[in-house]
């Protein structure tokens, strides 16, 4: 495949097409001015041309346009010695002056051009210099050249500059016309996308905070012994397909937007804690040991701690996946610290299969595994690296990977936080009571199993809860009744939760409206915004983190 686009492909076979009649010409005029070298030496010309022809249909245009420069310079100078400055030739080399800038990439191929122009800019002067005995001294009747040669030589290449000049506007044009007709395609074919993401988010979201929020509640039940494994084993596995959910979410989203970063404060040896429990069961089942490394005077830190435990959980995923004996560590140590600073390492490393040399820069491409056999033996999408790499860049730096095959693998990354203030880590891990009493809520969700969770939730901190299955009964419902707020599903027959709070907004613009959405995508934001809801709750949630923006929304009442 060419390595250069149609157009540019377009432009030089046009253009020798038009010398090659132009060395034709000249051959003709040499034969009637009876130069029998010059006649020889324009029907090679032509030959050449039609061999520049033929390169460039093929689309080797790096050999083609240097032998069509230099063919074409070496034409016009040795015309211009034969016929002499009364002839005019040497005009000719405006032509040839411009050439470069229409031939060449401007961007890629810069110093071609100017190197090309100077090209000609230097036969010019030779001319001049040699007062046009550069390649011959013999010259024609001056008669015959400034009468009959000069205006033809001038008509000529006015004619060529214009050409060169409508040739290279309409090129142009064609061609941001494509760019135009492509950027709509691109866009049709993103909202598409977006759409179709939007909706396959809603549709495996709305079950899956059924599934989460059914194992919170039966956790919450006082379950009996044997009960409690299988109910963390549900839990579990729904986060680990809202984790492959995520991903694949996340990927869509780093296309065509840049992550944004909810730094809060972190104790960092906490949430590690965290993952290695999460994580434990599977090395245990697998027969490996995970460890845990992390420096003891680590002081909490500002951190978009959502994100780095998507990176953690998906390295140490990876790990796992790929480790039959020995261990899977994850280590943080502390690298530098100031009074506001801490840099910090983080690395996981396993004892598994390891990546061959030539597939570690491959790794990190979407959907790409380091061979053909790895998705069919250890399963796996191919996007967790690639998100681990973007996330780790939004962070301002780069993860690494050392591996060898049959030895395992490290993948590491440096990080540079802000240290928070004790006060700001302890009202951030405050987990806040609420209780409800007497207040009404409407749940506005068109999912029985989803409304039967929402209302247990609710209803254990003495929430009054009401239930809409669509969005035209909770506009007659709140017409009705007086409501302290309003959870509304988004996508919902009969009326959609967006038709639903602008009709509400008409007659009440007091009651709060909390989108609950199982979108992630920023245009699902601003339509929730657009039509006069208060918030959003992404589906699926936590308990405790629905209560608490519940609570932050009814208080601003």
């Amino acid at each position: 495949m060419s390595e250069f686009s149609p157009r540019r492909i377009r432009i030089i076979s046009a253009i020798t097409t038009i010398t090659f009649f132009i060395a034709l010409s000249c051959a003709i005029i040499a034969y009637f001015l009876e130069i029998q070298d010059l006649i020889y030496f324009h029907i090679i010309s032509s030959l050449v041309y039609l061999a520049i022809i033929f390169l460039a249909k093929k689309g080797n245009l790096r050999i083609s346009r240097f032998l069509y420069f230099i063919t074409l310079n070496t034409g016009i100078i040795t015309t211009a010695s034969y016929i002499g400055q009364e002839g005019g030739v040497e005009f000719m080399l405006m032509y040839a002056l411009a050439l470069p800038f229409l031939t060449f990439s401007f961007k890629r191929e810069k110093h071609y051009i100017f190197s090309l122009s100077l090209f000609s800019i230097l036969f010019w002067i030779l001319l001049y210099v040699t007062d046009f005995n550069l390649i011959t001294d013999f010259k024609i009747d001056q008669n015959i050249a400034s009468r009959t040669i000069y205006p033809i030589s001038i008509v000529a290449t006015l004619c060529l500059v214009t050409f060169q000049l409508i040739y290279f506007s309409y090129q142009n044009a064609q061609h941001f016309s494509n760019i135009h007709y492509n950027k709509d395609e691109a866009l049709e074919a993103s909202t598409a996308k977006s759409k179709f993401l939007s909706t396959m988010s809603h549709e495996i979201r709305t079950p899956l905070n059924a599934i989460i929020g059914l194992s919170h509640i039966l956790g919450d039940n006082k379950p009996k012994q044997d009960q409690i494994e299988n109910i963390e084993a549900l839990n579990y596995s729904g986060k680990i397909l809202l984790n492959l959910l995520n991903n694949v979410l996340d990927f869509s989203k780093m296309q065509s937007t840049k992550i944004e970063l909810d730094e809060i404060p972190t104790d960092l040896s906490l949430a590690t804690k965290q993952i290695k429990k999460i994580h434990e069961n599977s090395c245990l089942k697998k027969g490996i040991e995970m460890n845990l490394f992390i420096d003891d005077d680590i002081p909490s830190v500002k951190l978009d701690i959502v994100r780095f435990n998507q990176v953690i959980n998906n390295l140490v995923t990876n790990a796992i996946k790929f480790t039959d004996k020995g261990s899977v560590t994850l280590k943080i140590e502390k690298l530098h610290q100031t009074e506001k600073e801490i840099t910090l390492k983080t690395e996981v490393t396993d004892t598994g299969i390891g990546i061959a040399k030539d597939k570690q820069k491959t790794i990190w491409e979407p959907f790409t595994q380091a061979s053909s056999s790895t998705n069919r033996l250890y399963g796996g999408t191919g996007l967790g690296l690639p998100i681990v790499k973007n996330i780790i860049n939004t962070m301002n730096s780069d993860v690494f990977i050392e591996s060898d095959i049959n030895k395992g693998s490290k993948f590491y990354f440096t990080l540079q936080l802000k240290i928070a203030s004790t006060v700001a880590l302890k009202k951030e891990k405050t987990k806040k009571s609420h209780n409800f009493d007497g207040k009404k809520l409407l749940i506005v969700e068109d999912n029985l199993i989803n409304v039967m969770v929402g209302k247990q939730i609710l209803e254990k901190v003495n929430f009054k809860v009401d239930v809409a299955n669509d969005g035209l009964q909770a506009v007659h419902k709140i017409k009705e009744n007086n409501y302290d707020i309003v959870l509304m599903d988004i996508q919902m027959p009969v009326m959609d939760g967006y038709t639903a709070t602008k009709e509400i907004r008409k007659f009440n613009t007091n009651i709060p409206i909390l989108a609950l959405s199982a979108s992630v995508f920023m245009e699902v934001k601003d339509k929730i915004n657009e039509c006069g809801m208060n918030g959003f709750i992404f589906k699926p949630f936590e308990p405790q983190d629905l209560l608490n923006q519940i609570n932050e929304t009814i208080s601003k009442k």
